[in-house]
């Protein structure tokens, strides 16, 4: 007993069967000898009792979310409850056809292995949640190193599942965990970035509503089967937001192989096309509010930051009516959400610069501008994994002949205004209002601005006024077709 002293803490005698699995594995080639699955054997135990030595090494990777445009995210749940309650989860998510992620602790699978087998049966997945259900953090490397690499091995002695992920308790990570997880071949350390903060004991709406809130394309949702039972009615309400915004869940292994990697800013060409240039008298702009053309060809063009239920749903009415728009975004709202914005560029939308804090330009210094107008270019190109269209369009459309100098020297010299607008953010401006206020101002050539925003009437306005502009024989192109 005394050689996984510090692996196995506090036990009782209903754990004697699963104890008795694990010593075994402690004492068996799968954990000491020859027989170690490990991508890479350095630092791996030889004999027993022999040392283990840090893995040097490159860190294993943390996935909070995956990068995609793609409309999945995944459902994932810590520990495991007992029978009954495990049951009663099974049953909902088979419900609601949901296949979710089940991070287990190898000593719970040991004890009861029918539990993990019933979950494999549902078509669920099964990753490592530490041997002991442990938040890692506190812990020295070898004890790290322990508990996972027991745990891989419960797991599969019971299950015949390779564990491909590792999760502590809390979803924190350090070096080491993902040192450990590296030298033991595994793919990722997973966290998350969606917590309903089920442990706080909120109750089933609670938990659905804060999901519905925070969902987003590529995201990782993280509940827990053992100690909050509202979890159980909680998928149901999880369901119902998915179906309302027309995302689906997938396992965690399904969203990591559909997703994409992400390059590092300096890889992506057009990285460094805006930079701090402090020589900006004098230099030459362009501001443009609308095209010469007798053409009826207009622009629809779309400004700031909003959730993934209000932006899909813009998004899935342009491609009903087969329109291409033009996207100024706030950066500060792509930098948490960088999916959202490669969407747009992927369903044919272009992108482009609108600030990173959204302040208005004539209230900063010339050095605080143009870091703005620099950051927000750095964002927006790391996000959508390219360079974006190079227009800037200001805060709230305000720009004066010495702010638009100070912009144009960063590489932006065109400065995107407009010809149509109809303060649709303000949401005590109806859909109505909207409709009216376009169909009265739009000519060839018109840029019409309209928002992106929660909880106002543009989404509602918006096939209306497609219909209508088309129906006058408008064709809709880029804005930079449009100037062009």
């Amino acid at each position: 007993m005394k050689s996984y002293k510090g692996v196995i803490r506090t036990h009782s005698f209903a754990r004697l069967t699963a104890l008795l699995t694990v010593l075994a594995l402690l004492t068996s080639c799968g954990m000491f000898g020859s027989g170690s699955n490990s991508a890479d054997s350095q630092g791996d135990l030889g004999q027993a009792g022999q040392e283990i030595i840090r893995y040097t090494g490159e860190k294993s990777r943390i996935i909070s979310y995956v990068y995609t445009a793609k409309k999945d995210f995944s459902l994932t749940f810590n520990g495991m409850g007992d029978k009954q309650t495990m049951e009663r989860l099974l049953d909902e998510l088979d419900k609601y056809d949901i296949k979710a992620t089940f991070f287990l602790p190898g000593i719970r699978v040991a004890e009861e292995p029918d539990i993990a087998k019933n979950i494999i049966s549902r078509g669920h997945e099964i990753e490592n949640n530490t041997l002991n259900h442990l938040d890692l953090t506190t812990l020295e490397y070898e004890q790290i190193y322990k508990e996972i690499k027991l745990s891989n091995e419960v797991i599969q002695k019971e299950t015949g599942i390779t564990p491909k992920y590792i999760r502590t308790k809390s979803g924190d990570y350090s070096d080491d965990i993902r040192l450990v997880a590296a030298q033991l071949g595994m793919e990722g350390v997973v966290s998350y970035n969606i917590n309903p903060k089920d442990r706080d004991m909120k109750s089933a709406q609670e938990i659905g509503d804060y999901v519905a809130r925070y969902i987003s394309r590529g995201s990782i949702i993280s509940l827990n089967t053992d100690i909050n039972p509202e979890v159980i009615p909680s998928v149901g309400l999880i369901a119902k937001a998915a179906e309302d915004i027309g995302y689906k869940l997938v396992t965690l292994s399904e969203l990591v192989e559909r997703g994409g990697e992400r390059k590092p800013l300096e890889q992506i060409p057009g990285y460094d096309a805006a930079k701090i240039n402090p020589d900006y008298k004098g230099t030459s702009y362009e501001l443009v509010y609308k095209a010469k053309t007798r053409k009826k060809e207009i622009a629809l063009t779309f400004d700031d930051w909003a959730t993934d239920k209000t932006v899909t749903q813009i998004l899935d009415i342009l491609a009903e009516y087969d329109v291409k728009a033009t996207f100024f975004l706030r950066a500060q709202g792509v930098e948490q959400n960088p999916n959202l914005a490669r969407a747009m560029i992927e369903e044919g939308h272009d992108v482009a610069n609108h600030s990173y804090a959204h302040q208005v330009v004539t209230t900063l210094t010339p050095e605080q501008l143009q870091e703005d107008v620099v950051k927000a270019h750095q964002v927006i190109t790391e996000a959508i994994q390219e360079q974006p269209l190079m227009l800037y369009r200001p805060p709230t459309g305000v720009v004066d002949d010495a702010t638009a100098e100070i912009i144009a020297a960063t590489g932006y010299p065109r400065i995107a205004m407009y010809d149509v607008t109809t303060l649709d953010w303000d949401v005590n401006n109806s859909a109505e209002d909207i409709v009216k206020g376009i169909m009265k101002k739009t000519q060839s050539g018109s840029v019409i601005l309209l928002h992106i925003l929660d909880g106002i009437h543009t989404a509602e306005a918006l096939p209306t006024v497609l219909e209508k502009l088309q129906d006058k024989g408008y064709t809709f192109v880029k804005m930079k077709d449009l100037i062009e």
